[in-house]
């Protein structure tokens, strides 16, 4: 399927968030459920009111960002160091224009500042000190690292508990708007306990963000390495290429990941129609999706 360019029909729009995927918790559900409605009901005010699917992923992804009980933004868990470092990433796909900020502290929303790097057109990647600089000169806010510590995962850290009880990693969300633009965005903490300064697939486009307005648009979620080692989001849009069908290319996206890449995890989906796809090995990962004909967000863990 070639790139199409200048597109004059008409999209209905779509939007699709996810929570991360990890264990499923002994308590917290109706937590997690009601924040990614929140982040759906905000990404389609945006689209709902004629906006871009950028801003309607941004706006998403910045709601799950400041949810605490979220792996991004305030709530993410912490390094081996007990401090908080984020990865994020966002993608428009007309132009396939991205940017991305990995190993960043003291930035509350780095799906913003991601968005920021994306818009200078001359870079797409910056990580740590660099990053918290440009966040500086663009007037990003800053804030204080340790107000991004809840006492949640401070409370894991200190007990050193995280690889007895899983951690859900990574928030995102995907849209078409009506113009028929396809974007994409990934936000997260990272993995408990991590060395400081390691960069997950949050951060690298192709691997756990990708949008091409001519396909579809994947954010992903799970093991960061294993999606690394197979490219899942782009590796998505290949699938949805073959087969034309947006569930099937989520399950044997995350086949992949699991036969190939050795990892769990999850991915969503929305292909150049407005149709989606979820899907994950883990036992939870909270969803929700708006579409014109519904009055409120769809919700599916």
């Amino acid at each position: 399927m070639a790139r199409q360019e200048g597109r004059a029909t008409a999209r209905v729009p779509a939007l699709i968030v996810h929570g991360g995927a990890g264990a499923d918790p002994a308590e917290g559900r109706a937590e997690l459920r009601e924040g990614v409605r929140v982040a759906a009901a905000a990404g389609w005010g945006v689209l709902a009111g004629g906006g871009s699917a950028v801003d309607a992923v941004e706006a998403a992804v910045r709601v799950l960002e400041d949810h605490p009980g979220f792996n991004a933004g305030r709530g993410s868990v912490l390094t081996s160091a007990g401090t908080v470092e984020t990865d994020a990433s966002i993608m428009e796909g007309d132009r396939l224009s991205c940017g991305a900020v990995a190993a960043v502290a003291g930035v509350a929303n780095p799906v913003t500042l991601a968005r920021r790097v994306m818009e200078t057109g001359r870079v797409v990647l910056l990580a740590g000190d660099g990053a918290r600089r440009f966040a500086l000169a663009t007037g990003v806010p800053e804030c204080d690292p340790a107000s991004l510590i809840t006492e949640r995962q401070l409370a894991r850290w200190r007990e050193r508990t995280q690889a007895a009880e899983p951690v859900r990693g990574t928030v995102g969300a995907v849209a078409l708007d009506r113009a028929g633009t396809v974007a994409a965005a990934t936000s997260t903490g990272g993995t408990a306990g991590k060395l400081p300064g390691r960069v997950g697939d949050s951060a690298l486009i192709g691997c756990g963000t990708y949008a091409d307005s001519s396909l579809g648009g994947v954010s992903c979620t799970g093991s960061g390495e294993a999606i690394i080692r197979v490219v899942l989001a782009r590796r998505a849009l290949d699938f949805l290429k073959e087969a034309d069908d947006a569930a099937y290319a989520a399950r044997v996206a995350v086949d992949l990941l699991v036969e190939e890449g050795r990892g769990d995890g999850g991915l969503i989906l929305i292909d150049w129609r407005g149709h989606i796809g979820h899907a994950t090995s883990t036992p939870l990962m909270p969803v929700a999706w708006m579409f014109p004909a519904l009055a409120e967000p769809c919700i599916a863990f």
